[in-house]
C-alpha cells in the first residue's frame, strides 16, 4: 500500500505562517476568483468571501454582468470585474496582476465559456486553482493539460477526478492513476472525499479534519476560495492545498457540537474560519 502522511495539527504548525505585525493589505496577497453564471453567482460569492476570511489582503471577483450587483451587495469588501456577457463568462480580461487565481465555481460549461477558459489557459502564467466546471472543461480538452502552469492545484470530487484521469477498479488503482497524472503534468491534486487526500507526485497527504457536515452545497466553492487565498499569500502550492483542506475540515469539527450535522451549510465554513485559525495560534 502507498504510504500517506497524516495531516494533523503537528504537521500544520510546521507550515502555518503567523501574520506579521507590520503587514498591510498590499502585501497580504491579491486573489482573483473567476466564475459564476446565471443562477450560480452564489458559488463565486462563497469563494470570494472565503478568500477574504482566510487572510487575503485584496480579493477581486470576475463574473458575468448579472453577478455585479449581487456581489457588490453580498460582499462589500470584494472588488468586482464583469464580463461583456450578461449570463455567462465569455472573455476573461483583467488589468492587474493577481498573486493567485481560482477559477471554476459556478462557471458552467456553455460553449462561449469553454472557449474563454481555454483562451485564458493559453495565456495565463499566474499560480492557479481549478475547480468545478473548469475541471470538466479541462477534461474535455485533454491537450490543454500541458498548458497548466507548474504546480497548479486541481480540486476534483470523485466524478470530476474520473473525468480527468479515467476510471479505476480499486482504491489502489485510483491513487496510482492520480499520482501518475500529478507527475506527468506537475500538478497538485486535492482528491475531495472522506477523507480528502492531497497528491503531490508520489507524496500523498491524508487530511484528518472534517466530518459529514461538509457534504453540503457550496462546500467545494468555499475550499477553492480558501486555497486560492493561501496561494495568493505566498504559501507554496502544496502547503496552500494541505493547510486549506485542513482548515476547511476543522471548521466543521468546531461547529458541529453547536450546529449539528444537518444544519451546517457552506456559509458556516466561512463563519468558523476565525476559530479554526485561532486554534493554530
Amino acid at each position: 500500500m502507498l504510504a500517506k502522511i497524516a495531516v494533523d495539527k503537528k504537521e500544520i504548525l510546521k507550515i502555518y505562517k503567523k501574520i506579521a505585525v507590520d503587514t498591510h493589505k498590499g502585501i497580504q496577497g491579491h486573489a482573483l476568483l473567476i466564475g459564476g453564471s446565471y443562477g450560480k453567482i452564489g458559488a463565486v460569492c462563497l469563494s470570494s468571501k472565503a478568500a477574504l476570511k482566510t487572510g487575503c489582503g485584496l480579493v477581486t471577483a470576475f463574473v458575468p454582468k448579472c453577478g455585479y450587483e449581487i456581489l457588490q451587495i453580498a460582499i462589500p469588501e470584494v472588488m468586482v470585474l464583469i464580463d461583456i456577457k450578461k449570463k455567462r463568462i465569455s472573455n476573461i480580461q483583467f488589468d492587474f496582476q493577481p498573486n493567485a487565481i481560482g477559477i471554476g465555481p459556478g462557471i458552467g460549461q456553455h460553449e462561449l465559456t469553454q472557449k474563454a477558459f481555454l483562451k485564458f489557459l493559453n495565456a495565463n502564467k499566474i499560480p492557479l486553482v481549478i475547480d468545478a466546471d473548469a475541471l470538466n472543461i479541462l477534461s474535455k480538452n485533454k491537450a490543454c493539460f500541458l498548458l497548466l502552469p507548474a504546480r497548479t492545484i486541481l480540486t476534483p470530487h470523485p466524478k470530476e477526478l474520473e473525468r480527468l484521469i479515467g476510471s479505476w477498479s480499486s482504491e489502489e488503482e485510483k491513487f496510482e492513476k492520480t499520482i501518475s497524472f500529478s507527475l506527468q503534468y506537475n500538478v497538485i491534486i486535492v482528491m475531495k472525499g472522506a477523507p480528502t487526500h492531497i497528491v503531490d507526485g508520489e507524496t500523498i497527504y491524508k487530511n484528518t479534519t472534517g466530518n459529514p457536515a461538509l457534504a453540503t452545497a457550496g462546500s467545494g466553492d468555499v475550499l477553492t476560495g480558501i486555497i486560492t487565498s493561501l496561494l495568493a499569500q505566498s504559501y507554496e502550492a502544496v502547503y496552500a492545498a494541505i493547510l486549506g483542506v485542513y482548515l476547511h475540515g476543522l471548521t466543521a469539527d468546531i461547529a458541529v457540537p453547536k450546529t449539528g450535522f444537518q444544519s451546517f451549510i457552506a456559509s458556516d465554513i466561512i463563519g468558523y474560519l476565525g476559530e479554526a485559525f485561532l486554534s493554530l495560534e
